[in-house]
């Protein structure tokens, strides 16, 4: 029985002490209100942020008990003068402090609620001092109004940036994290059955949100976002956001510029902060983000001078989707400015590596609906060294762009992955052309990239008559262009005869007419192709008569003078070469058309009968 006694007493006693401290309240109160309606003279001056406030001592020791502390402590009893250089919200905030000490109505809203309540702690505005006093107050709104809403959490957080750290110490920031957290989890329900396949649709959810988290400091936004997956939401989802946090963070980089601008170096400092952090919170998945804003965020990593291991990390994501990539996503400027090439080349080359490794190691990590990952479709060699040749044609005409770095960036795109060897051939024609003064041992390494066998008709059309390309290149595309005509003859020759394998009911005859249109055609192209044969022998004379007249230095076009010892016949052992490998280009004749080729053949003797006479 004594216990429960004991048990009953103690609420009997709280009860007192809340009556006696609302009954002195509401006496405090009422002093205040005489003492501000009866205007009595002020007896203390408080000094915050600039500001200088005439006030009674009264109604601010009644409410603020660091007030009542530094009167009390005084060593002066008429203390006039009090300072608050600390005080969170400075002249703003002790404005509506003293509007509520003096018992001033008051609106507490959103905007003003976090500034309230550090204000209110720092001035110690507990519930000793008075009953419902600001504290208590504050708390209150954050409980039933501003805590219950994801975007009133937000707006809180970005205030209490301003307020720190008195809002760390109040749990401020850490209660409107979790409320973050815990709304957007729940809300949008990332859970364990969402897929990486429905990212377009999951960011368009996320948008109406994420915009309001793109305001929060760098510092802040990462807990954020650490404190999502903590609750269950999936890193993968964190793209959209952090693509459109970066998309306003990063703003005002002239990072696809030609010129670099310069900026304060605070601000470039804030900036480098910002993107490698926002670096280190990207997805570990692939296609979590797209290529494109991989490739953004390369940009302004070089252009901030970011460290190493962030642009390491870049190059490497996009290597691994380098598939989906296109012809801008690699043309990023050289933002060095030294003389050196337009586009920053030895980037996109370990980029390509990258891809390179992943492609050959396997360790490319796709996304599979049913069971987490699936190796990377073969398609995509074939579309990277498509990218690659347009990139290689795209930068071929920077004057400044070595041989050595086109071949290197040449030689790492795979044979398996052209098809046809246009793309290359049109890179490496723009190359000559931009480079005119190669030697023909640079121009021959620079050819070597090229397989003349896989030139579609057009290119090597092109090529027969490109004065750019060393003769032995010109000579090597007739000759596969010839065998190449030679096999598809021998190929229709065959289909045109007759066969044990065509049934006997089927007429042999039907298959005449389209034989013969497609010989003929043949016979035509291949007519051509002797032509400019002969083209480029008379071409190869010409230069070795010129060459033989600047060394000889006679102007008898046929010195047979020794140089050294040795009689001057390279020239003529190359023609005659050029002459043995030119002989496999006419196998046609013998294919049954000797009456048109011997009429051909006949009109030069006679000519160079006429010639001599």
């Amino acid at each position: 029985m004594g216990n429960v006694g004991q048990e009953e007493a103690v609420p009997t006693a709280v009860n007192m002490s809340t009556k006696k401290k609302q009954l002195l309240s509401t006496a405090m109160k009422r002093t205040s209100e005489w003492i501000s309606s009866q205007e009595i003279p002020s007896d203390v001056t408080v000094h915050v942020g600039g500001s200088s406030y005439t006030l009674h001592k009264f109604p601010l020791v009644s409410k603020c008990g660091y007030i009542r502390k530094l009167v009390s402590e005084s060593t002066d009893a008429d203390l006039s003068i009090i300072e608050l250089p600390d005080l969170p919200g400075a002249s703003e905030a002790f404005e509506l402090v003293a509007k509520f000490c003096y018992g001033i109505n008051f609106e507490i809203t959103k905007d003003n609620i976090a500034m309230l309540r550090c204000a209110s702690e720092y001035l110690e505005m507990t519930e000793d001092c008075s009953v419902k006093n600001l504290i208590e107050r504050t708390e209150a709104y954050l409980t039933e109004v501003t805590l219950k809403s994801l975007s009133g959490a937000v707006s809180v957080l970005h205030l209490s940036e301003d307020f720190l750290p008195t809002a760390e110490k109040v749990k401020l920031v850490s209660r409107c994290i979790d409320t973050i957290a815990y709304i957007a989890c729940n809300e949008n329900h990332f859970g364990e059955k969402s897929n990486p396949s429905s990212l377009s649709n999951q960011k368009e959810i996320v948008d109406w949100w994420a915009e309001d988290l793109a305001v929060l400091r760098i510092d802040i936004f990462q807990r954020v976002l650490i404190a999502m997956m903590a609750r269950g939401f999936k890193q993968y989802a964190l793209g959209p956001i952090l693509m459109l946090y970066a998309q306003k963070s990063l703003r005002g980089l002239e990072i696809f510029g030609k010129v670099r601008k310069t900026i304060e170096p605070q601000q470039e400092h804030e900036k480098r902060v910002i993107l490698e952090t926002i670096v280190s919170l990207l997805p570990r998945e692939k296609n979590a983000t797209s290529v494109s804003f991989l490739s953004m965020l390369l940009r302004s990593a070089i252009y901030l001078e970011t460290t190493v291991a962030c642009r390491l990390d870049l190059e490497k994501r996009m290597g691994s989707q380098l598939g989906h990539a296109v012809l801008d996503d690699l043309l990023i400027p050289s933002f060095s400015f030294t003389g050196d090439t337009l586009f920053d080349v030895d980037t996109v080359r370990r980029i390509m590596m990258n891809f390179l490794e992943q492609e050959m190691g396997g360790t490319n990590l796709a996304y599979s609906v049913d069971d987490g990952f699936v190796s990377p479709p073969p398609s995509d060699m074939e579309r990277v060294g498509k990218l690659m040749e347009s990139y290689l044609a795209e930068i071929a005409s920077d004057r400044n762009l070595s041989v050595s770095r086109f071949i290197s960036l040449g030689e790492l795109i795979p044979e398996q992955s052209r098809v046809t060897e246009d793309g290359m051939y049109r890179a490496i024609d723009i190359f000559l052309k931009a480079h005119p003064s190669l030697t023909d041992l640079e121009r021959k390494k620079v050819c070597s990239l090229m397989d003349c066998q896989k030139l579609s008709r057009e290119a090597c059309a092109h090529a027969a008559q490109n004065d750019r390309l060393p003769v032995q290149t010109v000579v090597q595309v007739l000759y596969y262009e010839q065998q190449r005509l030679r096999d598809v003859m021998n190929e229709s020759s065959f289909s045109g005869g007759e066969s044990p394998a065509i049934p006997p009911k089927v007429s042999v005859y039907t298959n005449i007419h389209p034989a013969s249109d497609e010989l003929s055609i043949l016979r035509r192209e291949n007519e051509d192709l002797k032509i400019e044969v002969v083209k480029l022998k008379m071409r190869l004379k010409e230069m070795e008569k010129l060459s033989v007249k600047s060394t000889v230095g006679s102007p008898v076009p046929n010195s047979t003078l020794p140089t050294a010892g040795k009689p001057p016949l390279p020239r003529k052992s190359l023609i005659n070469s050029f002459s043995k490998k030119l002989g496999w280009l006419t196998p046609l004749v013998r294919d049954g058309f000797t009456p048109s080729n011997a009429k051909a053949r006949a009109k030069p003797s006679k000519d160079r009968r006429h010639s001599i006479s």
